[in-house]
C-alpha cells in the first residue's frame, strides 16, 4: 500500500476547492493503479495563501468536514511556490501530489502517476497535456515561447515538462522543503536533487471560474524567477552580451577609420547611426547591470535570512466573525473592550 500525500495551495479557491476536495476523499479508501498497484490518499494537505475571497472559511468548513483535511495557513501571501513547498514540508505520505485548486487536474491520474514512477524507477513525475490549455491562444502561446526560451538558452532541457500537477517521491518532497531557500523556483529546484524524470499524458479540464489566478504580470515575475534560478547561466549571458557588443564596435570602428582615408567628400556625420549606436550600448549597459542587480537581490534575502514562508496556528479573524463571537447578550462588543482593556484603556474612554 503505497501512502499518497496531496497538497494543493489554495489562492482563490472558494468556489473550486469544495469540489476537488470531493473527488480527492474519493480516493482515501484503498484503491489500485491501472497495473494493479495499492494506494491510498491518506491526507489532502490545502494550504492557505492568503487570497483576496473567502477561501479562509471553505478551508475551515472542509477540515471540520473530512478527516483527511490539513490545512496550512500561511502568514501573508508568498506565492503558489512558496505554498506548495509549505504543503510539501508538512506532507508525511510515500509520495507527494501537487495540483491546483482550479478543477483543471483530475485526480483520476494519481494512479498512472504512481504506475509510471514504480515502473520508470522516477523519483519525480510530471503531467503532459495532451489538449490545447483552457486559456487564451496568446497566454498558451506565451507559455509554450518562455519555456523554450528557458530550454535553450538557459539549459534546462526539462522545463518544457515543467507543469504544477506531480508526483514527487516523499522523502525528497520533504527535504528539499527544508533546505528551500528565499527565491527558489520549485521546479528548478527539483532539477538540481532529482535526475530521473517521468511524463504522463492527462487531459486538462477547464477551470472551475471565470477568471484565472494569473495575469501576464504574475506569469512574467514566475518566468524571471525561473531565470534567477538557473545558477550563473544568466551573468555569462551578460558577459557574451558584452563580447558581442565590443566586436561589433571594434569592426564599426575600422569601418569608421576606412571612411575616413579613403573618402575625400564632406559628408556629415551620421547623426542617425551615433545615435543608434549609442542607444544599443547603453541599453545593454543598462540590462546587465538591472540583471546582476536582480541576482545580488536574491543573494541579500538569503543572506539576511528572509524566509521562504512563514506558517501560523490558524487564520487572522475576519471582522465580522470577531464581531458575531464578541457581542454579549445585552448586544455590546466586548471584543473591543477586551482589546482596549490589553492596551490598559478603559472601555468608556471609546
Amino acid at each position: 500500500m503505497h501512502a499518497v500525500s496531496v497538497v494543493v495551495p489554495v489562492y482563490r479557491g472558494e468556489d473550486t476547492i469544495s469540489a476537488l476536495v470531493a473527488e480527492l476523499d474519493k480516493l482515501s479508501t484503498p484503491a489500485t493503479t491501472p497495473t494493479g498497484t495499492a494506494f491510498q490518499v491518506g491526507e489532502i494537505i490545502l494550504v492557505h495563501d492568503h487570497g483576496p475571497d473567502r477561501s479562509d472559511v471553505v478551508l475551515q468548513e472542509l477540515e471540520q468536514t473530512y478527516p483527511q483535511v490539513r490545512v496550512v495557513w500561511m502568514s501573508r501571501n508568498f506565492g503558489q511556490d512558496a505554498a506548495t513547498i509549505a504543503g510539501m514540508a508538512a506532507a508525511g505520505g510515500d509520495w507527494t501530489v501537487t495540483m491546483d485548486e482550479d478543477g483543471q487536474h483530475d485526480p483520476a491520474f494519481i494512479g498512472e502517476f504512481l504506475d509510471a514512477a514504480l515502473a520508470q524507477r522516477a523519483d519525480l513525475v510530471y503531467s503532459k497535456p495532451v489538449n490545447t490549455r483552457p486559456h487564451g491562444f496568446l497566454r498558451n502561446i506565451t507559455s509554450r515561447g518562455a519555456k523554450i526560451v528557458l530550454a535553450t538558452v538557459f539549459a534546462f532541457p526539462d522545463s518544457t515538462r515543467f507543469e504544477s500537477y506531480r508526483l514527487i517521491r516523499g522523502d525528497i518532497a520533504r527535504q528539499l522543503a527544508q533546505v528551500a531557500s528565499n527565491g527558489v523556483y520549485l521546479d528548478v529546484a527539483l532539477t538540481w536533487v532529482v535526475s530521473d524524470v517521468a511524463q504522463v499524458p492527462v487531459q486538462l479540464r477547464a477551470e472551475g471560474r471565470e477568471e484565472s489566478g494569473y495575469n501576464y504580470r504574475r506569469l512574467f515575475s514566475l518566468f524571471w524567477k525561473m531565470v534567477l534560478c538557473s545558477g550563473t547561466r544568466g551573468l555569462r549571458l551578460v558577459s557574451m552580451l558584452g563580447l558581442t557588443l565590443a566586436l561589433a564596435g571594434g569592426v564599426m570602428a575600422a569601418w569608421v577609420v576606412y571612411h575616413a582615408l579613403t573618402d575625400s567628400g564632406t559628408d556629415p556625420e551620421g547623426w542617425a547611426s551615433l545615435m543608434t549606436v549609442t542607444l544599443l550600448c547603453s541599453g545593454a549597459v543598462l540590462f546587465s547591470l538591472g540583471l546582476i542587480a536582480e541576482y545580488l537581490g536574491v543573494a541579500l534575502h538569503v543572506l539576511v535570512g528572509k524566509p521562504l514562508y512563514l506558517t501560523v496556528d490558524s487564520p487572522t479573524p475576519r471582522p465580522d466573525t470577531a464581531s458575531r463571537n464578541g457581542r454579549n447578550q445585552n448586544g455590546s462588543n466586548d471584543y473591543r473592550n477586551s482589546a482596549a482593556a490589553t492596551r490598559g484603556i478603559e472601555p468608556s474612554e471609546h
